[in-house]
């Protein structure tokens, strides 16, 4: 009896007042927004909302499409983003097709044609490395922030599109040095690597360089050296932090020379100009970061590295 009392006190019915029939015979009129009676034509309420699936067409782009609402707003574009499209009409006529080319030369505001073209050049630069979307999408976010910042005057938008993919790679847990932006572009090293210098901060305030640890495991996968060739590495790189004088040291330099060392310590030995090949840095300079290396080997060869491999020997290192 109680469980029959709470239905009836939320189960809602709309009759119509005058018919008073149990089974009500009520129509949804969409065009006048209107619920009526279809017994005796009584409007019972007005202004209802109209639920039906949105129209689609499946024509070519020739013909009106019925369809009443546009695209997806896009985050990486400014302002509201509401464009007014006007149609055709029957006749084709001059006046609308002067209407139409008169709204395709103001429809797209100059801002956004510079952030389109920007968004495609950031695309393609990525599309060169292979990167994942979500890398790309963090290009595009700093390129826009740069420019709602205004930090592009002065400055080349090559460079700074350059500067965004290399942010994003980092963020991305994917690094790409300076020379390998570079070797895909139009821009300088050093004009990249002034602009990064300016940019980084202000984009990214808690964004740090490039890591050593970062590239050692591309290195020296393009090296072919094995795993343990890569974890000697690595672990020579986190205690060549302490090694004096190479804090001042690229973080590139501070790699190659790691693989230089650790390689040979386990008679893999690769010579500097295949690393330079790979991490594009000079030989002279992976021999020099070598060489400060080697006069603190005693610090980098812990028994723990030296039990990793049993052919790690101190006697196989190259004397600088």
């Amino acid at each position: 009896m109680a469980k029959n009392k709470a239905e009836d006190q939320f189960s809602v019915r709309l009759v119509c007042r005058n018919c008073r029939s149990d089974v009500p015979h009520i129509v949804e009129d969409f065009a006048s927004g209107e619920l009526v009676c279809g017994d005796c034509g009584l409007v019972l309420g007005d202004r209802i909302i109209d639920v039906r699936s949105e129209w689609r067409t499946f024509a070519d782009s020739e013909g009106d499409d019925p369809s009443r609402v546009g695209n997806s707003a896009n985050p990486l574009l400014d302002g509201d983003q509401l464009d007014t499209m006007i149609g055709r009409g029957n006749g084709d006529t001059a006046l609308s097709k002067g209407l139409n080319r008169i709204q395709a030369r103001t429809k797209e505001h100059k801002h956004e044609q510079t952030l389109l073209h920007a968004y495609r050049e950031i695309s393609s630069l990525c599309d060169s490395f292979k990167l994942p979307k979500s890398i790309v999408d963090t290009a595009k976010q700093l390129y826009k922030k740069t420019l709602s910042m205004n930090l592009q005057n002065g400055r080349s938008a090559d460079a700074i599109m350059a500067v965004c993919v290399v942010l994003a790679c980092r963020q991305g847990g994917a690094p790409r040095t300076i020379k390998e932006i570079c070797a895909v572009t139009r821009v300088s090293v050093r004009e990249i690597s002034r602009t990064l210098k300016l940019l980084k901060t202000k984009l990214i305030p808690e964004s740090s360089l490039t890591s050593s640890k970062d590239l050692i495991e591309r290195f020296c996968s393009n090296l072919r050296l094995d795993a343990e060739v890569w974890r000697i590495s690595r672990d020579m790189n986190e205690l060549a932090m302490d090694v004096p004088n190479i804090s001042g040291k690229n973080p590139m330099s501070i790699a190659g020379a790691c693989i230089y060392m650790a390689s040979h310590l386990v008679n893999k030995g690769r010579s500097p100009r295949a690393i330079s090949e790979v991490s594009g840095i000079g030989e002279a300079t992976v021999r020099s970061t070598y060489k400060i290396l080697y006069a603190s080997r005693k610090l980098l060869l812990t028994p723990e590295i030296m039990n990793r491999n049993p052919n790690a020997q101190e006697k196989n290192l190259i004397v600088p």
